[in-house]
């Protein structure tokens, strides 16, 4: 087969790849052994490349499809929301693809250079999945981090999904790129007559067994126990598109919507204890609008006898900062410290979005060909106090942030009952995005944190999906998306910590790390 067709080949394995981190258009059950044949296929061309060279064109060429059409929807916030021309929308896609797949492709490098050998096949398969790890790392971390499309996403609907409680999102990278390098030895035709066919299948099933049945005996583990009373919660979904929501005539009525549907119906069985209002469904700065609008927020509070936590953008004119911020809402809360921003029980987003929450160094030319209203936030403190509501602590997170679990392990440090959150409460804005592929991405990433920290999590959005999650990462109930609605909801907080909670990433990073080291050494004293 030609260079050309293998890269062909490989360009059509990415984009199946691509499709492999949320059901639909795949089925739920077919996503987690999909991504792991494609990825087999990928490691399978990069052991048989003729060089480290092509090995690496190959790790970049699959990685680029596969972040090209699994990132697709970025167009969408810069063509529609931020108006850019769609080629140069395109052309900006295919420049952070180009980027993120400089990962894959070290990967890919470290893979051919430690590629089985005769008496070595196994080492081979174990040096894949750590540098696969361990690249998939570095490109959540490095200049920020974008762990979007993290191979460890696509295991949720497997049993290899359970692992997570015990090592995180890169615990199951490790083990789904481990399986995709056995099944690749069974592929791969050079090592044939070095490795027994019968020998590699007895490997792949052995391992299979071995991962996924300690994914499920690691499921059934209870790490944390209930704490307190149930809680019930209404998660309010406004349904508001992102090129009307910052209309100016439209903001007043659109802060109305949320609160009519916070209020909820007289028919509901019970009222509840919290209620969630997506990221900034108040689009303005808390002094542009009438100390009434937020006399009503505390009067519904007074009258349901609840907590209302609501996405706003808060603004220090004193200091000249703003920030992306949820605040709390309830019967004793003081009209003044709405109207000036000085709230006592607040949230300040800390992990901002590069080009969409700040701007970096050098890029501001790019930003202002977008239209992209509040773009350069201040963040927030990095450990913030919990929300106290009832028998339960809230933990906070807004929007981008809960794709990144060591940091969300801050908020269920048991050390300190600030910040030993029971439930975890996640407030977005997708509307950047339409009715695309993020938000089904988005709510596999939420549910990947529910499992790491063993805590259930609550999520708010303005177009979906809005839902809940209970502490095992199962969905216990959510909205349509794009329509406005309410989800009432008795949700079950939890206390007590996962392995994952306690250690974070570090150990499976250390593992891959220093397996690679010593295969280097090994490698570097038998020549």
């Amino acid at each position: 087969m030609t260079e050309l067709a293998i890269a062909a080949l490989l360009v059509l394995a990415g984009t199946v790849h691509a499709l492999s981190f949320a059901p639909d258009p795949i089925s739920a059950w077919l996503i987690g052994p999909t991504n792991i044949a494609m990825l087999a296929l990928l490691i399978t061309a990069i052991w048989a490349a003729p060089s480290r060279a092509t090995a690496v064109w190959r790790g970049w060429i699959f990685s680029v499809s596969s972040f090209c059409v699994g990132l697709y929807w970025l167009t969408i916030s810069m063509n529609v929301s931020g108006h850019m021309p769609l080629p140069l929308a395109g052309a900006a896609l295919f420049a952070l693809s180009a980027y993120l797949a400089i990962y894959p492709a070290a990967a890919a490098y470290l893979a051919y250079r430690f590629k089985p050998s005769r008496t070595a096949s196994l080492a081979g398969v174990l040096a894949w999945a750590s540098s696969w790890t361990l690249t998939e790392w570095l490109r959540g971390t490095v200049f920020t981090g974008f762990p979007w499309l993290n191979t460890g996403y696509s295991q949720l609907e497997t049993y290899l999904g359970g692992w997570a409680a015990l090592g995180g999102v890169y615990l199951v990278t490790f083990l789904s790129a481990l399986l995709a390098g056995l099944l690749a030895l069974v592929l791969f035709k050079p090592l044939q007559s070095l490795l027994p066919t019968k020998r590699s299948i007895l490997n792949l099933t052995a391992a299979c067994l071995v991962t996924l049945g300690g994914g499920w005996l690691i499921d059934q583990q209870a790490w944390t126990t209930p704490a307190g009373d149930p809680l019930n919660a209404r998660l309010v979904q406004g349904g508001i598109e992102q090129d009307m929501k910052f209309e100016p005539e439209k903001i007043l009525a659109h802060i109305e919507q949320h609160r009519v549907l916070a209020l909820g119906s007289t028919l509901a069985e019970q009222r509840p204890a919290l209620v969630l209002i997506p990221e900034t469904a108040m689009t303005v700065f808390q002094d542009q609008v009438s100390p009434s609008v937020w006399q009503a927020w505390i009067n519904l509070a007074s009258e349901q006898n609840s907590t209302i936590m609501l996405g706003a953008p808060l603004l220090n004119r004193q200091e000249r900062r703003y920030t992306n911020s949820v605040i709390a809402i309830d019967q004793d809360t003081p009209l003044s410290q709405l109207t000036t921003g000085q709230v006592d029980r607040r949230y300040d987003k800390h992990h901002l979005v590069p080009f969409g929450e700040f701007i970096p160094w050098g890029f501001r030319w790019f930003v202002d060909l977008l239209h992209i209203q509040m773009g350069d936030f201040d963040r927030g403190l990095k450990n913030q106090t919990s929300f106290k509501i009832r028998d339960q602590l809230i933990g906070p997170n807004i929007c981008y942030e809960d794709v990144f679990g060591e940091e969300l392990i801050a908020t269920v440090d048991t050390s300190s009952k600030q910040t030993d959150a029971t439930i975890l409460a996640n407030f977005s804005n997708l509307a950047w995005f339409g009715d695309s592929w993020a938000l089904r991405q988005h709510w596999q990433m939420s549910r990947m944190r529910a499992i790491e920290t063993s805590r259930p999590m609550l999520r708010s959005t303005n177009t979906g999906i809005t839902g809940a999650i209970d502490h095992k990462g199962h969905a216990l109930g959510t909205l349509p998306t794009m329509l406005p609605g309410i989800l009432d909801i008795t949700v079950q907080g939890q206390r007590g910590q996962t392995p994952y909670a306690r250690l974070g990433n570090m150990p499976i990073l250390l593992l891959s790390l220093g397996f690679l080291i010593w295969l280097y050494i090994r490698q570097r004293t038998t020549r």
